[in-house]
Order: structure tokens, then C-alpha cells, then sequence
């Protein structure tokens, strides 16, 4: 997850302290993404400023301890512009849990179970879009909260698409993984 570069593109505006950058980024992109976890947060600032993308300094609060504000470096612009100029390939690839189910059921040569895990997923993929569909509706949503919420509903649009394509080569994967095991089974008697 890109949160090293999240935080260079919130310090572009000017420096900030930990908790003003964890405020900021999650408004900026709202409640898909999830909250930020400030000890992350600070792990990435350690970081960044190891690196030399970020300079920090103390500054002296009356009551409080003193407050460390970050600032970007121009190494830290150049990171920053060097990252927003490059495609972002899936970091993951194509891994996918749910494919996993899909083979597992398959290979079991269980249509019913293999129906099922199909539809257990898409009941999920279902409520997650009419959950996502609501938080779209909200019109007081920022623009950037809104664009990540269209994404995520594509997102399971594709999914549940994927689900179709599954659904129509089921009957074939189930029987093509149980003719092995048959075989097995009269290699072994």
C-alpha cells in the first residue's frame, strides 16, 4: 500500500504533525479505505524522514509534549512527482482467496458445495454494493470520497461478473477435477 506517497502528497500542501496528517488523509479518502492507524503512520514517517523525503522538527507546545512536525524534502517532491507519473500495476497480482474456493470446491467434485461457495459470494458481493450504493447517495460526500466509492463499486460489479463466468464453467471444472480422483480411486483397487 502506497501510504508513504499518501503522506508526501498530504505534505505538499505544507508540514504537519502525525495526527493532523492522520485527519486529513482519511477524510481525503473517506471510510472504504479504513482508518489509518497512527502507530503505521508514524512507522512511515520514520521512514520517509530515514530516507530523506521528509525533515522533521520539534516544535514547543505549552501544556502538551513537545509536537514533531514533518515537512517534504525536495527529495521527497521529487519521490512524490517521480510516483504519480508511473502507472500502478496490481501489487497483489492476481491472487485471489475466492479463486482458491473455486478450485477447492472443484476439485471436491461436489456440484452442491461448488454452487454454494458461488452463491455465499455473491450474497457478500451483493450487500456490498447496496451498502457502497448508499454511502454514493450521501450528498455531502467529498468528490475524492465519492470517486473511490464509484472504483470500489466497479469493482464488485467486476466481481460479480467473474461470478457469472464461474457459474457457466462450473458443471465442466467440478467433473473435469473429479475424473482424476476416479482415477485414483480404481488405481488404488
Amino acid at each position: 500500500m502506497p501510504i508513504q506517497h499518501a503522506v508526501l502528497a498530504l505534505l505538499r500542501t505544507g508540514p504537519s504533525h502525525g495526527y493532523e496528517l492522520k485527519g486529513a488523509f482519511e477524510a481525503a479518502i473517506g471510510p472504504q479505505w479504513g482508518a489509518l492507524n497512527i502507530g503505521h503512520l508514524y512507522q512511515v514517517l520514520d521512514r520517509l524522514s530515514r530516507d530523506g523525503l521528509v525533515q522533521s522538527s520539534r516544535v514547543a507546545q505549552d501544556v502538551k509534549p513537545d509536537r514533531v512536525v514533518y515537512a517534504m524534502t525536495p527529495a521527497g517532491a521529487a519521490e512524490l512527482t517521480a510516483w504519480m507519473s508511473s502507472p500502478s500495476p496490481r501489487t497483489a497480482g492476481f491472487r485471489d482467496d475466492f479463486f482458491l474456493k473455486v478450485m477447492a470446491a472443484a476439485r471436491s467434485g461436489d456440484r452442491e458445495l461448488a454452487g454454494s461457495v458461488v452463491d455465499t459470494q455473491r450474497t457478500h458481493l451483493l450487500q456490498e454494493l447496496r451498502n457502497l450504493e448508499q454511502l454514493r447517495r450521501d450528498p455531502d460526500r467529498e468528490p475524492m470520497v465519492r470517486l473511490l466509492l464509484a472504483a470500489a463499486a466497479r469493482h464488485v460489479t467486476a466481481d460479480l461478473s467473474f461470478l457469472d463466468d464461474v457459474e457457466t464453467e462450473l458443471p465442466a471444472l467440478v467433473s473435469e477435477q473429479a475424473r482424476p480422483a476416479a482415477r485414483e480411486i480404481r488405481r488404488a483397487a
